[in-house]
């Protein structure tokens, strides 16, 4: 579909594709409210009920996890070893220069600020039906080189109790202290509230369908959250120089994950989003999972120009954004909501969604206007530090009486002033 954007009035159509998690809201909360209550016992109830398995534990053993790892072909390893060195060095680079830092602001007042790491925090894993490493390792090596003492992480069960051997190997590669083949709303449950078999948390990250992100956005009263993650996006932004091969392909790849998927190409080039929407139905036409792309759809906006793009891009605020245009630093510039952003025709999201090293568990759903993507600061506590001597103090004493008194804290007045008298 082709469509000419006039105002952002005009991206009614994106957000109209968007999911909604209010029709999960009220499910979601039953789930949460009877593990709450029940524990173990409401945990194997919905495990059975949803995934079709009935556990009798919940954990891992050391013996499974080995196993897994048996499982695995040396090759595969090696790339999953790769893989989680490269997103290491990224999330390491974003630690703070130091625990603790204070500067004098003025003579006799030092202020600064303390890092501590939470003191625990549950990964949820995407899995049941498939088998998603790359999840694991995005969610659990930022908590590690935060410097989070206990992590552990939950992810659904196959049919017959097990969890893949390759989601297995990941977890423990990673570092995750505890593996607990729970999915569903009854595992953000279980990890925000504890159970006599599962370990309450600090924070729980992780992405997840409508019923897993409602039930994260009810627990925040009992376990901070990353963010509110759903259905896959992507945002072109690319001009008459960009690879109509290219583009068709790489919305595609975020197309085949969801049928509520979106991808939108932004462009002031009309020749160039003829040349798109032509690819796009030529490889869809091949694909794997063309049953699946066909039903998410794509939206082709044609633009003025490159800054009306950049602005439409900030109003859907989506979870990958690609630049494609000859001169890409003004537009990278001018795009200030988004999840994560490419940058080049050999940047496709793919990279960052295995190797690349930078993390792709990212805010859906225009939630980038506010939230930020994973990252070691969603593992890490900032408390400020006031180092004030006598001089100091002194300094900015009237100052403090006088607006104690302005609001009637007679107390904090007093506070102050006994330290003189």
């Amino acid at each position: 579909m082709i469509k000419k954007l006039s105002s952002l009035g005009s991206l009614e159509e994106v957000f109209k594709r968007r999911t909604s998690i209010e029709s999960a809201m009220e499910s979601a909360k039953r789930i949460v409210d009877d593990v709450k209550v029940n524990g173990d016992t409401a945990v194997r109830k919905y495990t059975k009920q949803f995934d079709g398995v009935d556990l009798d534990s919940f954990a891992l053993t050391e013996a499974e996890i080995d196993s897994a790892f048996e499982l695995i072909d040396y090759e595969t390893l090696e790339h999953l070893q790769h893989a989680l060195d490269n997103i290491e060095t990224f999330h390491s680079l974003q630690m703070p220069q130091s625990d603790m830092w204070l500067t004098e602001v003025s003579p006799g007042i030092r202020l600064g600020q303390k890092y501590t790491a939470l003191a625990s925090a549950g990964a949820y894993v995407p899995g049941g039906t498939g088998s998603y490493p790359s999840s694991a390792l995005m969610l659990i090596i930022p908590a590690k080189v935060a410097g989070v003492p206990e992590v552990v992480a939950c992810t659904p069960p196959r049919k017959d109790g097990t969890i893949h051997p390759l989601t297995i190997t990941a977890i423990a590669m990673a570092g995750a202290d505890e593996i607990y083949r729970v999915g569903g709303v009854q595992a953000i449950a279980a990890m925000a509230f504890g159970t006599e078999s599962v370990r309450k948390v600090d924070k729980i990250v992780g992405p997840g369908n409508a019923y897993v992100t409602a039930a994260k956005m009810y627990v925040r009263g009992a376990a901070e959250i990353d963010m509110p993650a759903g259905p896959s996006e992507i945002v072109v932004i690319a001009d008459e120089t960009g690879n109509p091969v290219l583009i068709a392909s790489d919305m595609i790849a975020q197309m085949e994950h969801d049928v509520n998927s979106l991808a939108v190409l932004i462009t002031p080039s009309e020749a160039l989003a003829k040349a798109v929407d032509s690819e796009i139905k030529l490889q869809t036409s091949s694909a794997l999972r063309k049953q699946i792309i066909e039903k998410a759809g794509y939206v082709i906006y044609v633009t003025d120009d490159l800054v009306a793009a950049a602005a439409a891009c900030n109003e859907i605020a989506p979870e990958h954004v690609e630049i494609m245009v000859a001169n890409p630093m003004p537009v990278l510039n001018g795009v200030r909501n988004a999840g994560t952003i490419y940058v080049g025709e050999y940047a496709p999201v793919a990279a960052g969604d295995y190797a690349s090293g930078a993390n792709h568990v990212l805010p859906t759903g225009g939630y980038a206007k506010t939230f930020s993507g994973m990252n070691v600061m969603q593992f890490l506590k900032t408390t400020s530090v006031q180092y004030i001597e006598k001089e100091g103090l002194e300094n900015i004493r009237d100052i403090i009486v006088a607006l104690a008194n302005i609001e009637g804290f007679d107390a904090h007045a007093k506070s102050v002033m006994k330290r003189f008298s």
